[in-house]
């Protein structure tokens, strides 16, 4: 059997921003290796959990460190690679001061192996995956986290063709990508056809002759350059940009999820809370990027150590994004005096249940803060949504395609000047994205719930049958987190993935908390969490 020999080039996973290159709390090392590793086993990924946050780490330190949690990657993948972890000593070091806003991982993969580590975070990345019959070829490379990313040679202009019209590349594995003229001229993005800094087109789409064509395609190191017949209009198309934007065929997923795996949950998950320092997040992005990550992953996190004042609370929200307005204000500091005409300002207990569902848009994040009780009770309930609707489709798959199909009316009339409803006017429980049909939101609450009388009567039969069914899981035992409030511990959650509830209370108990929009939240995580290079390529 013959093993490639590629290049691979060794470095701290960081996803920078702006404030964090200021604060350079941490430290990435870059190495370079020369390893004879398995072809099928291009990529090695390792993870920590835990790192230096204020200080420098000492680059030998590093080196061992890393050198160690290699040899013992490499060992876990057979005698091939134990003969290259025998060769980790001589290793080309080179250090690069960055920072690591988000070193708060928590897996290590090595194909379907799992590893612990307790230092740093670590990337392997072949930088071409050449087959051998090409070995000796030249080769320039692009940036790209998939198969077959790499051109040929740029001196060959078989790489390179125009055919009906298409512009064809063909990438170092074999895979032809195919591009239409029109699709290439219309994303051109030099500073005539699109602004680098606000991320928009400046080009006429309408205007560009609907049979335009190349006049000449020329490889260069870093892209091709395209000469347009119509106008002698010059566009340049990095690698790295149509690898990962090929259409025909697709070699990158565009519909992939964002971001680490999401982790469902049940009770268990009361052991080992996702939770983060009051300090961290106020102090540095880095802080804020992994109680952001806490919520994609998980669905909710605390943040502890919060001062107890509303002042401190609204300004921990303020630090995603705007505080959402809404009938009940911005922020709101609130207890059991029916202030509003909700059951949330009484001290009655409420079931589980997602907020605003008679919004045409529900609020994505609801922030809580306990600031005060003298009586007992008031438990606070919060269910994976994600979690038992899996359980849902596992146990009663049919009780699951009713409550993903079959539309529920919602409304919000408790005062005088209120009466909400959804555009459109009833939603499904379930909600699916139309194209790859992945669960993104549940929008439920028995409450807010207005009168069925939409549904034909065999439809309301088998309605009444899946909620009952949903019913059973969100409120069996096994999958509630039952927690008590505390003053200067915040709890923050995904209001469209977690729902939540509360046991009655006695006594006076004043809480504050605020509403945070989806979208708002969404782009805070994504640039805290993915390097703006990488965002840009993406659009």
């Amino acid at each position: 059997m013959r093993y490639a020999h590629p290049k691979y080039s060794f470095f701290g996973l960081h996803k920078m921003n702006q404030r964090a290159q200021e604060e350079r709390h941490s430290a990435c090392i870059r190495f370079s290796y020369s390893l004879s590793l398995l072809r099928s086993r291009p990529w090695i990924i390792l993870h920590s959990r835990q790192a230096p946050r204020h200080s420098t780490p000492n680059l030998s330190q590093f080196c061992s460190l890393m050198s160690h949690s290699l040899s013992a990657a490499l060992r876990s993948l057979g005698s091939p690679a134990k003969a290259a972890a025998q060769r980790l000593p001589q290793v080309q070091k080179s250090f690069i001061a960055t920072t690591s806003p988000s070193l708060a991982v928590r897996r290590a993969r090595i194909g379907s192996s799992t590893l612990q580590h307790r230092s740093c975070t670590a990337f392997i990345q072949p930088s071409c995956f050449a087959s051998s019959s090409w070995a000796n070829r030249r080769s320039f490379s692009t940036k790209s986290n998939g198969s077959g990313s790499t051109l040929l040679d740029k001196d060959d202009q078989s790489s390179v063709a125009i055919v009906d019209s298409k512009v064809h590349l063909r990438w170092i594995g074999g895979t032809t990508s195919r591009f239409h003229s029109f699709w290439l001229r219309d994303h051109c993005h030099c500073p005539e056809c699109y602004h680098s800094i606000t991320k928009q087109r400046l080009v006429n789409t309408f205007k560009i002759p609907r049979d335009v064509t190349p006049k000449s395609v020329t490889p260069t190191a870093t892209g091709i350059e395209v000469i347009w017949s119509n106008d002698d209009h010059k566009s340049h198309y990095n690698y790295s940009w149509l690898n990962k934007h090929s259409y025909d065929p697709k070699i990158h997923d565009p519909f992939k999820p964002e971001g680490e795996a999401q982790i469902t949950w049940d009770n268990s998950i009361a052991s080992h809370l996702p939770e983060v320092a009051y300090k961290d997040v106020m102090n540095s992005d880095q802080g804020l990027a992994a109680w952001l990550n806490n919520i994609h992953i998980y669905g909710f996190s605390y943040v502890s150590g919060v001062p107890v004042s509303t002042e401190a609370t609204e300004e921990l929200a303020r630090r995603i994004a705007f505080i959402r307005e809404s009938h009940y204000g911005g922020f709101w500091d609130f207890t059991s005096d029916l202030g509003h005409g909700d059951t949330a300002y009484t001290d009655i207990a409420l079931g589980v249940h997602t907020d605003t569902t008679y919004f045409t848009d529900p609020v994505g994040l609801q922030m809580f803060h306990l600031l005060h009780h003298d009586g007992e009770g008031g438990h606070n309930l919060l269910v994976d949504g994600f979690h038992c609707a899996k359980v849902l489709k596992e146990k009663h798959p049919q009780s699951y395609k009713t409550l993903s199909e079959l539309r529920i009316p919602a409304h919000s009339a408790g005062d005088a000047a209120t009466h909400i409803v959804p555009t459109p006017r009833r939603n499904p429980i379930l909600n699916h994205d139309p194209v790859t049909q992945e669960l993104y939101q549940i929008r439920f609450n028995n409450d807010d719930r207005s009168t069925m009388d939409h549904l034909s009567a065999d439809q309301i039969e088998k309605f009444y049958e899946a909620l009952f069914d949903w019913n059973n899981i969100l409120t069996d035992d096994k999958h509630l987190l039952t927690t008590q409030f505390q003053p200067g511990r915040v709890l923050i959650f995904d209001n469209w993935r977690c729902l939540h509830g509360r046991s009655a209370f006695t006594g006076k108990r004043r809480m504050c908390g605020a509403y945070t929009n989806w979208d708002d939240y969404r782009s805070r995580w994504r640039t805290l969490n993915t390097p703006s290079e990488q965002l840009a390529e993406d659009l």
